[in-house]
């Protein structure tokens, strides 16, 4: 019992000493947390909610609530914008590193290509004789083997995109709508643009403009002399129809489906053309040829590109064969054709025309048929009888 009575005062003398520092300590940090409390909103180095300026983000999960606060509202906006630019990052095209605007393409491991991309990739590969491959993982990529990612065209059309004219930001999905009818800064004409007025300017600034503008009281002959204007330009534009419907009147008018697949010339450099099987049309064999560029040596260098073709007439004939014709679109391509009505003299000497231009509207049209596996095409032969 003795040692035992001996041992305690020993054994609580510490834990004795222990207590009293740490209410001493806690009496000191009452002290020293009294006037920070008293001093409450009025003192100028607080955030709101009492947390001091420079508390780090990595605060201690048992730190005062107070601190906690505000370190989740400070991360919580950068995160917001760090993930915004992350998405950005995520879901551009691997080729032009830009959003993809209409349709996204993915490889068959998971990157992604917008529509534009992808299909340049593709005539790329058939004008230089190569199997077109995902830019970053090498894989083969085709129209069989890639596949439209839904999901990365929902999110990308929910990202926010900034409007040119008022500089206020909308989803995507919505940013045409609001540029071509509801911005009032988008760029605008005014309604007297008809009769010679050449003003543009502000959406809100068009109704102050029309009630001024001098148009409107013009005399009739000068109104005459911009209406004669318009009935030329209408005339040039309907003189392609009233050609095609004179055509349709004639007796002999044949039409047929062509496919055009890609060759290869025998040259030492080797140049990509097209070629259709033979067919038959008002009793003669034919065959159609096209060329990219007019035979350049290195059209996959060139940013524009077009197609030409030429109709053969592989028949012999006894008589001169005079003939109109014209290639569309075929039936289930979405290709853009302007039709161009050309016209020849068939003989059996020269039963070969001029290479003519394939009138596609531009560049990307013309990439889509390169892209393809083959190019279909309507074509229509008008035999002119004297």
């Amino acid at each position: 019992m003795s040692g035992a009575e001996e041992r305690e005062p020993g054994a609580g003398g510490p834990a004795a000493s222990s207590s009293s520092a740490a209410s001493s300590s806690s009496a000191g940090l009452g002290e020293a947390a009294g006037p920070v409390a008293a001093a409450g909103p009025e003192e100028p180095g607080l955030l709101l909610g009492g947390a001091r300026p420079h508390a780090e983000p990595g605060a201690d999960p048992d730190a005062p609530p107070k601190k906690r606060l505000k370190v989740a509202g400070a991360g919580g906006a950068e995160g917001s914008v760090k993930l915004e630019e992350r998405l950005y990052s995520v879901l551009c095209c691997t080729v032009c590193l830009d959003l993809p605007k209409a349709s996204v393409y993915q490889c068959t491991n998971g990157h992604l290509m917008c529509a534009g991309c992808f299909i340049h990739l593709l005539a790329d590969a058939r004008l230089k004789e190569e199997q077109a491959t995902c830019p970053n993982c090498r894989c083969e990529i085709s129209k069989s083997l890639c596949c439209r990612n839904l999901a990365v065209e929902k999110a990308v059309s929910e990202l926010p995109s900034e409007c040119g004219f008022c500089m206020r930001q909308f989803p995507r999905s919505l940013l045409e709508r609001h540029q071509k009818e509801e911005c009032q800064d988008r760029v605008t004409q005014c309604r007297y643009k008809r009769i010679g007025c050449p003003w543009q300017g502000p959406y809100h600034e068009l109704t102050v403009h029309e009630a001024e503008c001098t148009h409107p009281t013009k005399t009739g002959n000068e109104l005459m002399e911009i209406l004669d204007e318009m009935d030329q330009t209408h005339k040039k534009e309907m003189q392609l129809y009233n050609s095609i419907f004179s055509l349709l009147s004639f007796e002999k008018i044949g039409y047929t489906e062509v496919q055009f697949r890609p060759y290869r010339t025998d040259d030492f450099i080797t140049r990509l053309y097209y070629e259709t099987p033979r067919f038959t049309v008002l009793n003669q064999t034919w065959v159609l040829k096209a060329r990219v560029n007019d035979s350049e040596r290195n059209p996959n260098l060139s940013c524009k590109r077009t197609l030409s073709f030429q109709l053969i007439l592989k028949s012999k004939i006894s008589s001169p064969m005079e003939c109109s014709f014209l290639l569309l679109k075929g039936p289930y391509d979405d290709v853009k054709i302007n039709p161009v009505i050309y016209h020849f003299v068939f003989t059996n000497e020269n039963n070969e025309t001029e290479y003519v231009p394939l009138p596609i509207i531009d560049s990307v049209e013309c990439n889509k048929l390169l892209a393809a596996k083959n190019i279909n095409l309507r074509l229509f032969i008008f035999q002119i009888q004297k």
